[in-house]
């Protein structure tokens, strides 16, 4: 038969297959690295980075639910400047592509932080516009079409020498029309789903677990749901698509890719099984032999 291709394009950027680390759950790639080889991965994603550094929320930070896992870490980092002085030369010599996961609080904040990723060695930035707009009250930014296409546009004059991909809440009344705002805006790629909201009461305590009261809900229990949005997304725009949500296994992640996805990324099973990553990727690839499949482009099920 041919020979296989793992390989994936996203907005120009090679993976050497297509399964990316999420944001917020393989940190900078190298506090795996002792337990299994990273370079075999497609990309990591990094945790969220912002303009200024961020201690993070307080409390209780993790709480596991039935099929899931709900987080409230509140975006600790040590700050774009730090991230590219000290983490990212240890990150490029990984060697998956890395991709820098940008957040902010306001417009002037996501420009100023794509400006200094603009000129440093990153392959990419995932725009996460799941982020409390502080300027409209605490709404997030990727809940409205017309704030997800202003920070895309101004964050996108910002970078004008990287790949930009936005990462969609799916949150959002209506993700869709959310996504073509963003394409419309300058996005070269969109990736989803992020957390979704959810909360958790401790009875015991008779009190909400969190401080904040809500959290991100990840893990298999969103898989479908994430999958359908998903779907409806590849069907809605021409630039590449990344899924995720609860992808634990070679059939899930191959699920998103026949729906569509040109790559996927893979968070929360990794704190379960550090090597789910890995597992997945030989999946992948023992599937596309056993079924004559020479690209992961062909795997779409779409006509």
């Amino acid at each position: 038969m041919k020979q296989i291709d793992l390989s994936v394009n996203i907005a120009g950027v090679r993976l050497k297959n297509p399964v990316i680390a999420a944001s917020g759950t393989f940190g900078y790639g190298s506090e795996y690295a002792r337990i299994f080889d990273v370079s075999v991965l497609g990309g990591i994603c990094t945790k969220g980075l912002t303009l200024h550094p961020r201690a993070g929320n307080t409390g209780i930070r993790i709480w596991e639910t039935p099929a899931g896992l709900m987080n409230s870490i509140g975006l600790e980092n040590p700050g774009i400047p730090a991230f590219i002085e000290k983490e990212l030369p240890q990150m490029r010599k990984l060697g998956p592509a890395v991709i820098a996961n940008l957040s902010g609080s306001t417009v002037e904040e996501y420009a100023a932080g794509a400006a200094l990723l603009n000129v440093s060695s990153v392959d990419m930035v995932e725009l996460n516009i799941s982020c409390p707009n502080v300027k409209a009250g605490g709404m997030a930014f990727g809940l409205d079409p017309e704030t997800a296409a202003a920070v895309t546009s101004r964050v996108r004059r910002a970078l004008n020498s990287k790949p930009l991909m936005v990462k969609l809440s799916p949150n959002a009344p209506a993700i869709t029309a959310v996504g073509l705002a963003c394409v419309n805006a300058g996005a070269d790629a969109l990736s989803l789903v992020n957390t979704f909201q959810a909360m958790a009461i401790d009875v015991k305590k008779r009190k909400p677990v969190f401080e904040n009261i809500s959290a991100g809900l990840s893990g298999p229990a969103i898989r479908p749901i994430a999958l359908r949005m998903v779907w409806e997304l590849c069907a809605a725009v021409t630039v590449p698509v990344v899924g995720m949500g609860g992808i634990t296994c070679a059939d899930d992640a191959l699920e998103f890719l026949m729906a569509g996805a040109a790559a996927v990324q893979v968070g929360s099973a990794t704190f379960a099984h550090p090597k789910t990553m890995l597992e997945i990727i030989a999946g992948i690839e023992f599937f596309m032999r056993h079924h004559s499949i020479s690209s992961v482009k062909d795997l779409s099920i779409r006509t």
